[in-house]
């Protein structure tokens, strides 16, 4: 089978390894990928947002799958473009993806489901939005409606700071068309966790819930980020709370999705908050998480092709329950110096080739490009240096251990990852 991938990040390197392990997979191909993942597949010179020159190439080279990882492409349609020339493709369509890719659009869905969220408010004219949080006590939060690159969320403490977002968002327009329209949302106060679950529109196949490190520093300290490392599974997340979660929230919003004629089918990934044990949803995406889906990958024993292919094929209740390698999971992101706002470059990596071979870590790219002389950054993110261990102190030990091998100039990395779950375990 002869399978492209879209994306070049840490969560494309890790789905290309797994896909890689596939005995149905003949050819790999990633596009544009990175130095990491052209050790599996062949990187092509597309990007995922040059959504007419995708479907061209898989077209000439025959393609039978592609497989869209980042949410940029699905914003543009290329699963829509790619079914109307007959390529097979894993992702939801473009109205689907607006799950993601509007904020105001997923709490529509989550009121027709009567998912639990918090309650919101909606503007477009700057005065009637300050007159409203004039009114409000801190904390609340101010979200734009669009795509801003994990940007334009802002929890306010002051009074200062939500006329500040404000003026930010609808007067200075610093996020373009994604910041014509915001919400203002009641502040959740409480422990997050990653829900990701395979979908055909139909089914559902959960995953093991993460949890993810949003804040640059140690002790969720500093601007938000990508992620900064994840861990796999959650301790707080018990057998009920997950059959909670797909009761009470998955199955509605892909049920009320189809009703509001946008059948989804790729992988939905809820942002639950715990506050007073119940879960609510922050946010949704429209696919994998970055880095969630690092440790979930690296610690699932299932053949992830066949789960792929029966959502797109629309029989996913022929699956049966994935199987997961015993132990923990846990991934530690290496950044460069200057990220989130502005990463060094071209800086020489040093030590991958120590940790390869190894069953118990691995080393997914995120940020990084090959040359004659060996691999350098290229990015924010440049690695998830990602471990499999027998209990949580073991994984993370293992983690860091690893991350110790590698060295660049400037690079940076949190050092409290998976410390909320050893808490919490006491494992």
């Amino acid at each position: 089978m002869k399978i492209l991938v879209v994306g070049g990040g840490g969560r494309e390197h890790a789905l290309c390894w797994k896909l890689s392990r596939s005995p149905a997979v003949t050819d790999l191909f990633c596009a544009p990928g990175n130095a990491g993942i052209a050790e599996f597949a062949t990187c092509v010179g597309l990007d995922g947002g040059d959504v007419e020159g995708v479907v061209r190439w898989a077209r000439l080279e025959h393609v039978d799958l592609i497989v869209v990882g980042p949410e940029g492409p699905l914003a543009l349609g290329l699963v829509d473009a790619c079914e109307r020339e007959g390529l097979a493709v894993f992702g939801p369509h473009q109205y689907a993806a607006q799950i993601e890719t509007s904020k105001i659009f997923a709490k529509k869905i989550m009121e027709r489901a009567h998912v639990p969220t918090a309650e919101y408010r909606r503007f477009t004219d700057y005065a009637e939005a300050h007159a409203y949080v004039g009114g409000l006590a801190p904390p609340y939060v101010i979200k734009a409606d669009g795509l801003c690159a994990g940007k334009g969320a802002y929890v306010i403490r002051t009074a200062d700071e939500g006329e500040q977002a404000l003026k930010e968002i609808l007067v200075d327009g610093i996020f373009g068309d994604a910041g014509k329209e915001l919400i203002v949302e009641r502040f959740l106060n409480g422990i997050e966790a990653s829900y990701l679950a395979f979908t055909d529109g139909k089914s559902i196949l959960p995953m093991l819930p993460s949890q993810d490190h949003k804040p640059l520093l140690d002790g969720d300290e500093g601007p938000n980020t990508g992620g900064m490392g994840a861990y796999t599974p959650v301790p707080f997340v018990d057998d009920t709370m997950d059959a909670r979660i797909n009761r009470s929230i998955m199955r509605p919003t892909i049920e009320a999705l189809a009703e509001a004629g946008a059948p989804y089918s790729g992988v939905l990934y809820g942002g639950i908050l715990f506050e007073d044990g119940a879960p609510y949803v922050l946010e949704f995406n429209a696919r994998f998480g970055d880095p969630e889906t690092q440790p979930i990958l690296f610690k699932m024993e299932s053949d992830i092709l066949p789960i792929i292919t029966a959502c797109v094929e629309g029989r996913l209740s022929e699956i049966e329950a994935i199987r997961w390698r015993k132990g923990v999971a846990v991934c530690v992101v290496i950044a460069s110096r200057g990220y989130p706002e502005k990463p060094e470059k071209g800086k020489l990596i040093h030590g991958l080739e120590d940790l390869r071979g190894r069953e118990d870590v691995m080393v997914f790219h995120a940020g990084t490009k090959a040359d004659t002389d060996g691999v350098y950054t290229s990015g924010g993110r440049v690695l998830g240096v990602t471990a499999l261990g027998e209990t949580y102190a073991d994984a993370i030990h293992k983690a860091y251990e690893a991350v110790s091998c590698i060295d660049f100039e400037g690079m940076y990395f949190r050092r409290d990852i998976g410390k909320k779950a050893l808490l919490l375990s006491n494992k």
